[in-house]
């Protein structure tokens, strides 16, 4: 899968690392990229073609698989975090709105799209979970929960559609420059720097991305138990 003259569907892409994403597409050289948010009017992105898109939405989904029958890479970056607690009044509100989001969104995305991509030649997929796919925090963890239940969507999905030639990348990412941790004060790594790494890969073949050192050492402390540290 090359960038150039790639035909990309970026999700959440009016800002953070979606933005990117679709910045950084155009200037390898991407024939056309497809910037999809909830509302069109808020891609201010030169070069992209605004979709509206809720991944939550099926009506939306239908409507953009008959729009970008040309896509050859998907990049499933749309996401939300609550940030409340597992036992809170609205836990349960909250937990919903993020497997929604966060794992029925992209099972929903790539399900549409498949069929899109074997006509093209097979493709990409790229979905953007995170650290807390393997580990859960107090505030966290309903969001630690769909990025989980992402994570294992990825895996599946890479056995399924490799008879389609479909490569499947999970990005792993701790803290990001972003709105979405805005209040961290820990250190977070570059949207570009992120954009940067994962792209490689994808031209490279591989099918996982830890973009930073967080990412890469809680991986390799998952058979020590490093997710049940309190």
């Amino acid at each position: 899968m090359q960038m150039k003259n790639a035909v990309a569907l970026v999700t959440g892409a009016n800002r953070g690392l979606g933005r990117a994403f679709a910045q950084a597409l155009l200037e390898r050289g991407a024939r056309k990229v497809y910037a999809a948010a909830r509302e069109p009017s808020s891609v201010d992105i030169p070069g992209v073609i605004p979709v509206r898109l809720d991944v939550t939405h099926p009506e939306q989904l239908e409507a953009l698989v008959r729009e970008a029958g040309d896509v050859s890479l998907l990049i499933n970056n749309a996401g939300i975090l609550r940030g409340t607690s597992l036992l809170g009044q609205d836990a349960l509100a909250a937990a919903r709105a993020e497997l929604e989001t966060n794992y029925l969104g992209p099972l929903a995305t790539s399900s549409a799209f498949a069929p899109v991509l074997a006509k093209n030649g097979g493709g990409a997929i790229l979905n953007v979970l995170s650290v807390l796919s393997w580990m859960a925090f107090p505030g966290s963890a309903s969001y630690s929960a769909s990025k989980a239940a992402a994570w294992a969507l990825t895996n599946g999905l890479r056995k399924e559609l490799a008879a389609q030639k479909t490569q499947v990348v999970a990005l792993h990412v701790g803290y990001m420059d972003t709105d979405m941790a805005h209040k961290v004060t820990a250190p977070k790594s570059s949207p570009a720097d992120v954009v940067r790494q994962t792209l490689d890969a994808i031209e490279a073949g591989q099918d996982e991305v830890l973009a930073d050192e967080v990412s890469r050492n809680v991986k390799q402390g998952l058979s020590a138990g490093v997710y049940l540290q309190r």
